[in-house]
């Protein structure tokens, strides 16, 4: 009841705000206002960069921000744009799930048309506009991507001699520079690899063959290989053991500061967390590099898994086309080079865009760290499905299973199966 008054409360603020500022509209001056929802606007510079450099482009639009707050953020969006009383031109979108409710709603125009229109190159995202596609359409255009990579402490490799990970380094490489970088014991001892608890962590090596999608229910024994190296990493001592991980509630970003795993696997989000981490002093691991994920033989360097934000343009506005300008600013070159400049990772990507990023000061600067950032193939960590929210639950539900030993690997994977399967009969 009170998450319910709670999301009701956020839209009621939120419809309050939108006609305190008068909405979308077209001025007795001729000038443009455009209305974008968003979350998080003030911890999140990249709005005002983009707005402000889109506005000095284009003197007669103003583009205005009203903040529904990142939680329930799209709940409370599909309120607003589902009564009727929503005044918003563009919406940030901030998940798959969400943006599924909202195509399924209607509460979206279709962008394909405006795009191929226009000249628009979607593979320059990547292959991940087919993957949001529904049907023949597609209904939003992602700006921001981030994809999971390795980061590793310099410093501790070269403390034993132990080259450093490459580019182009296998799972069973992987395991093996793991055990090697693994040394000490109680509080000095160093990991050589580390798992946050988030089931993405493991399950996602799975699927970087692109011959499986993690909603596909039935069979999940494509995880047991990733499964089995990481319960016996944890059994040797080479990764901290989960279950205390997760009920002590230690942060993947902690581990890595002060300088207990020599690898970890994780997001390009953290790239600018160890920039602000290390000028702020709270980073010790300040000598650190990246590399792209690994990868199972056969599957090409540089595939990974990743997030998107979108933007999306509501089936109720009026001012379409002043919108889709908008959001192909965001979403094109000129709104890449400005999120790069911010350190953020867009996700139209190419070779003038990470030279954007590895010059931000803080980047490593060796070639390896460099060429990280050029991704080969990025998948969806959840793709889109009518029952991704239900299939995240039940996933969710047996990693933790399996990594804290109350079932085997086969039984958890059996079971994940069987319920997934459950969830797409219904």
């Amino acid at each position: 009841m009170k998450k319910a008054l709670s999301i009701l409360l956020i839209a009621l603020l939120a419809v309050s705000s939108v006609f305190a500022n008068g909405g979308s509209e077209t001025s007795d001056d001729g000038s443009t206002t455009l209305t974008w929802a968003v979350w998080d606007y003030q911890t999140t510079p990249y709005y005002d960069a983009l707005i402000n450099a889109y506005e000095a482009a284009n003197p007669g639009v103003n583009v205005e921000v009203i903040d529904l707050g990142s939680a329930d953020y799209q709940t409370a969006l599909q309120i607003q744009l589902s009564g009727g009383g929503s005044e918003f031109d563009v919406v940030a979108v901030k998940d798959i799930p969400g943006y599924n409710n909202l195509v399924k709603a209607g509460l979206l125009q279709d962008l394909k048309p405006l795009a191929e229109r226009d000249g628009i190159d979607t593979s320059a995202y990547g292959g991940i506009v087919e993957q949001i596609s529904v049907g023949d359409s597609y209904y939003e255009l992602p700006f921001r991507s981030d994809f999971w990579v390795v980061f590793y402490n310099k410093d501790l490799f070269d403390a034993v001699g132990v080259p450093y990970p490459t580019n182009d380094m296998t799972f069973e490489e992987y395991d093996q520079i793991a055990r090697a970088m693994t040394s000490g014991s109680g509080a000095s001892k160093v990991y050589g690899a580390h798992y946050h608890t988030w089931r993405s962590a493991i399950q996602l090596f799975g699927i970087l063959d692109g011959e499986h999608q993690i909603t596909d229910g039935g069979d999940y024994s494509y995880l047991k290989p990733y499964y089995e190296m990481a319960l016996a990493q944890q059994r040797d001592g080479i990764v901290q053991d989960y279950a205390t991980l997760k009920t002590s509630n230690i942060h993947y970003s902690g581990v890595f500061y002060n300088q207990s795993v020599a690898m970890e696997n994780m997001g390009s989000w953290f790239i600018a967390t160890l920039i602000a981490a290390t000028e702020n002093g709270q980073n010790d691991a300040t000598n650190w590099g990246i590399v792209k994920y690994p990868h199972a033989e056969g599957v090409e360097p540089g595939t990974t898994l990743g997030t998107i934000t979108a933007l999306a343009i509501p089936s109720g506005t009026d001012q379409t086309e002043a919108a889709w300008d908008f959001v192909k600013f965001v979403c094109g070159t000129e709104g890449a080079e400005i999120l790069a400049g911010t350190g953020n990772f867009p996700a139209l990507s190419n070779a003038e865009i990470n030279n954007i990023i590895a010059s931000t000061p803080g980047f490593p600067q060796d070639e390896q760290s460099k060429e990280a950032l050029n991704v080969s193939q990025l998948y969806l960590e959840m793709p889109l499905h009518d029952k991704s929210a239900e299939i995240e639950v039940v996933l969710n539900e047996f990693h933790d299973q399996i990594m804290t030993g109350n079932m085997s690997v086969d039984e958890g994977l059996a079971e994940m199966g069987r319920r997934v399967d459950q969830v797409l009969a219904n």
